[in-house]
């Protein structure tokens, strides 16, 4: 049995959640691949709402099992806070013992950077996000494993700090008292050891015992390390293929991959943005669509769907399907608007430039509709909005075949 993957093709916040909680109730495990606690999920179950940060969407459905991979970065503050939430988790949850820490310092390093950075700051969330995979990289970091042993892995913070110590001291950042700190690690070590685990193994058990498997990410496509808008980028691989290093697989573990869009596009915090809409109409699908970030709680900046963008994206991830989010938010817009192609320079192109600060949007308009909020079936969406959804599907050349008409679970079209 083959792995399925979910992944946001935009700038993240395409509404994941949904998808993978309710898709969740068909696998037996849900792995969460990369990012840290600056991720949120939103999740709609019978007129309740879940955030959640850190663990995967797959806890909503009792059955599952939720793996926590080596490729995400964790806050032991964060995934404490975020269980407390549920009571049946033990046996159900599981971190990657070689996941690395997101330590409540690396915060400190985060916002003390941006602060420098001034008017060129990228837009963190000053979660310790970026820190965390640069001690990563730089291998200097330390890993959910080593709680286990909270002197020892104190001792080998401090020495971080004392060797790094001109560096702290422009940043302002004190040198943690060890004690403090050993009984910090402990207590997070209480909290934790239970779901602590060789999650790799898992999963190739659960690969080689033909178990239902989906992966999901956080952030998406355009916020990639490596193929995202840099440096207006988050610090994780996001594509499909980050699944594989974040979690221990193969590519030939690969299965269904399927792209999460917005029917519009929402971007959080700086960097380019071509089809943002600066009038009362990118306003008001903010305010309709209730944009504003789960984990910041900064407002989303908002403006129509960029097919170029979507293309390159799916292509990048290998999507066999798209699931269009959110359309009932362009409920009643008399006209709606898609980006079908770039100005450069005052060149047409019809892909997407590895610097998108010169393009301009060129749109086709299309006629609105009035309601899809309840659909379940794609013959019962008005005329128009199955015309904006082919039009989607002609652009980007992936199918669409899931759509979304409302925050429920149940309100959604799953096309054949």
């Amino acid at each position: 049995m083959k792995a399925d993957v979910i992944v946001g093709i935009q700038w993240g916040d395409e509404g994941k959640g949904k998808m993978v909680d309710m898709l969740a109730q068909k696998y037996d495990v849900v792995c969460r691949s990369q990012g840290g606690h600056n991720a949120g999920h939103t999740i709609w179950v019978d007129g309740v709402r879940y955030a959640l940060h850190l663990i995967p969407s797959g806890v909503l459905n009792p059955k599952a099992i939720n793996i926590i991979g080596n490729g995400v970065v964790v806050s032991p503050e964060a995934i404490i806070k975020e269980m407390e939430q549920f009571n049946d988790l033990q046996g159900r949850l599981f971190i990657s013992d070689k996941a690395h820490l997101n330590l409540p310092y690396h915060a400190l390093i985060d916002q003390a950077k941006e602060k420098l950075k001034g008017d060129k700051a990228i837009g963190t969330t000053g979660k310790g996000i970026g820190p965390a995979y640069s001690e990563k990289i730089s291998r200097t970091g330390f890993r959910v494993g080593e709680l286990l042993n909270p002197t020892k892995l104190a001792d080998g913070i401090v020495e971080y700090f004392e060797q790094n110590k001109a560096i702290f001291d422009v940043l302002e950042i004190d040198t943690p008292n060890k004690a403090e700190l050993v009984e910090l690690l402990s207590s997070y070590k209480a909290k934790l050891e239970p779901y602590i685990a060789n999650t790799t193994n898992m999963i190739w058990e659960a690969i080689d015992q033909n178990k239902k498997i989906l992966l999901e990410g956080a952030q998406g496509t355009l916020l990639d390390i490596d193929h995202g808008t840099y440096p207006y980028v988050t610090s994780s691989s996001c594509v499909s293929a980050g699944a594989c290093t974040g979690l221990g697989i193969s590519p030939k573990d690969i299965g269904v991959v399927t792209g999460i869009v917005k029917a519009y596009t929402t971007r959080v915090g700086n960097g380019p943005f071509p089809s943002e809409d600066f009038t009362e109409q990118g306003q008001k699908i903010a305010s309709i669509g209730k944009e504003v970030g789960v984990t910041t709680g900064r407002g989303r900046r908002c403006g129509w769907f960029d097919a170029i963008a979507v293309k390159h994206a799916a292509r990048l991830n290998g999507c066999d399907q798209l699931s269009l989010m959110k359309l009932d938010v362009l409920d009643g817009f008399p006209k709606i608007k898609i980006c079908v192609a770039y100005d450069l320079n005052g060149e047409r192109i019809d892909y997407m430039p590895s610097d998108l600060e010169s393009v301009k949007p060129i749109y086709e308009e299309f006629d609105g509709w009035e309601s899809v909020v309840g659909c379940r079936e794609f013959d019962a969406l008005p005329e128009n909005a199955k015309k904006y959804i082919k039009k989607i599907e002609e652009l980007t050349n992936v199918k669409v075949g899931i759509v979304s008409t409302s925050p429920e679970r149940d309100d959604t079209i799953i096309r054949g």
